[in-house]
């Protein structure tokens, strides 16, 4: 791995902690404007600081991001299907690498759909942008996606997805924790993040998930509706920060995110972001 791809994805993966919090926030390229991210802008702005890295689509990027921002940009380049139609999986690359380059992604990320009729074209799709990704420097992340199938989340289907995606060149991977998620990390020889996934019942459940994630080997979480559509999200991300770099427990992400609700501007988690 070349000087350029290690620089880039150590300012994803913080180098103190070897972890990282990503936040989510490209679910409107097939959800559209999604419940508490109608406004982007509104939603991303309060949470920045408190972000190693931002996952967006370069529309929202290049209009709700402040372009004097330090977070590095994870930008997703695939798309293609939409909820209202009759499939997720029927995905492309949409935006070019070069677009990649001219708006300084510290990354980019793209779907795939393994076991489903759309397997072929997304692994495709995955090897020619790892191959741009070498060319330029740049690391490449895999979204292990299952679609509308969301039964699929399980050890065996994961382990498949994450070993292709790696075998395939992915830098690392975005996946779900599962029921014996460390096989899947075991089989897995690079790094998984850990996607938060649907919004849970309480913030208990989102502690828990991010907790036992990084406990059965994920190097970080990335967030989206768990932390957004909270009712405090600054609070959220910052107790999920204190699981992720801090090595807190659950009892203590809880005591954290109530200390931070006291406060309009609560205080950063010790790890620094940048």
């Amino acid at each position: 791995m070349d000087w350029g791809m290690k620089n880039r994805l150590s300012r994803i993966i913080k180098p103190p902690t070897g972890h990282a919090v990503m936040l989510a926030v490209d679910h409107g390229y097939f959800m559209g404007p999604t419940h508490k991210l109608e406004e982007p802008r509104k939603t991303i702005e309060p949470l920045l600081p408190y972000s190693d890295a931002i996952m967006c689509t370069r529309g929202v990027l290049r209009t709700s991001i402040d372009p004097k921002t330090s977070v590095p940009i994870v930008l997703r380049v695939s798309a293609g299907a939409s909820v209202i139609g009759e499939t997720l999986t029927n995905e492309a690359t949409t935006t070019s690498f070069r677009d990649a380059i001219r708006l300084n992604a510290a990354a980019v990320a793209l779907s795939i759909f393994v076991g489903t009729q759309h397997e072929h074209q997304t692994l495709k799709s995955l090897g020619q942008l790892v191959n741009l990704g070498e060319d330029y420097g740049i690391p490449v992340l895999a979204v292990t996606a299952v679609g509308k199938e969301l039964e699929k989340r399980d050890a065996r289907y994961l382990g498949l997805a994450c070993r292709i995606a790696a075998e395939i060149g992915a830098h690392f991977v975005k996946t779900y924790y599962c029921e014996d998620f460390e096989k899947v990390v075991k089989g897995c020889p690079v790094p998984l993040v850990v996607a938060g996934g649907p919004k849970l019942e309480t913030e208990l459940d989102a502690f828990e998930l991010a907790h036992n994630a990084i406990a059965d080997g994920a190097i970080g979480v990335d967030m989206g509706r768990n932390i957004w559509q909270s009712e405090h999200p600054v609070a959220m991300i910052t107790a999920i920060r204190e699981i992720v770099h801090n090595g807190a427990s659950v009892r203590e992400a809880q005591q954290a995110f109530e200390e931070a609700k006291k406060t309009k501007t609560p205080v950063l988690a010790k790890t620094p972001i940048r």
